[in-house]
């Protein structure tokens, strides 16, 4: 099967919107903007990698006309989500160019699993100013373009909260970092209640094969245990597409949405088919 394999229909709710995605240029930012981009969406491709990378596959140039060929436009910048000028820019940039901003998905990350100890000061800032940082600074900035919008979206790629200590311990700074995108998420849905603008957050329920997954947590062999990153982007898309708000403030895992949305056999999404009974649930998941 396809690696970007969608078992969702797309309905053309989002022909038209314009998404603006960090982190975009490969995995599961990327799966998000073909989905996107299928239903005639623009697609602000924010991300690092403007040249081609030795051993991850993908730019910001290479999904742009990934993204045009799909069916929507595209429009690539180089942005380190860590940089409030080039946010800024960037923000400014896509507004100007599509006529505004309906979606902030906020997927840029940055992974190390260590504890406490052997966390280096210089790793623990950069995955706090990627992860939590990064959701704040695109709300604070995009928020005034959200609000111009008909049905804004704030969707932040992090997990539930679950302080079981076996979560904790092994890797205390990385479950900060990723804890307080849900936290600022929650807060975001608050605080903007009354807006149009809808806040929430989405994790797989099992590992995706993913750069993350071969160079940082393991290995390649792991991805006979993953989903596909067309999972998530199917579920992003189920959450984009939702006008009425009735999914801001949710926690949302893409296995649960997508079976409330119709979808039945996962199988299809499995790195390898015949192994789809042996995936491995993701980090801060109870089986």
């Amino acid at each position: 099967m396809s690696e970007d394999i969608t078992l969702t229909k797309n309905a053309g709710a989002l022909k038209g919107k314009t998404i603006f995605i960090t982190g975009a240029s490969r995995g599961i930012g990327r799966a998000i903007a073909l989905k996107c981009a299928a239903d005639g969406a623009n697609i602000a491709i924010a991300a690092k990698s403007a040249e081609p990378h030795p051993k991850l596959p993908g730019t910001i140039f290479s999904v742009a006309e990934e993204v045009e060929a799909a069916g929507g436009k595209a429009l690539p910048m180089q942005v380190d989500v860590r940089e409030e000028d080039q946010v800024a820019e960037a923000l400014k940039k896509t507004a100007d160019t599509f006529g505004g901003i309906d979606g902030v998905i906020n997927n840029a990350g940055a992974i190390n699993l260590t504890n406490v100890e052997a966390t280096s000061p210089k790793r623990y800032d950069l995955m706090m100013d990627i992860n939590a940082r990064g959701v704040y600074l695109t709300a604070h900035l995009a928020m005034p373009y959200l609000k111009q919008s008909a049905s804004g979206h704030i969707l932040s790629l992090s997990p539930p909260i679950n302080l079981e200590p076996r979560w904790l311990g092994p890797f205390a700074p990385y479950a900060l970092s990723k804890y307080g995108m849900t936290i600022l998420s929650m807060g975001l849905a608050e605080e903007l209640r009354e807006s149009n603008i809808s806040v929430a957050t989405l994790w797989p329920q099992t590992i995706v094969a993913t750069a993350a997954i071969e160079f940082a947590v393991g290995s390649r062999e792991m991805f006979d245990q993953s989903r596909k990153p067309g999972v998530m982007a199917d579920a992003a898309y189920e959450i984009l597409s939702t006008s009425d708000k009735s999914l801001s403030g949710a926690q949302l895992i893409d296995e649960t949405l997508l079976r409330a949305r119709g979808v039945d056999d996962f199988s299809q999404y499995a790195h390898n088919p015949a192994k789809a009974g042996e995936l491995m649930v993701d980090l801060f998941l109870d089986p």
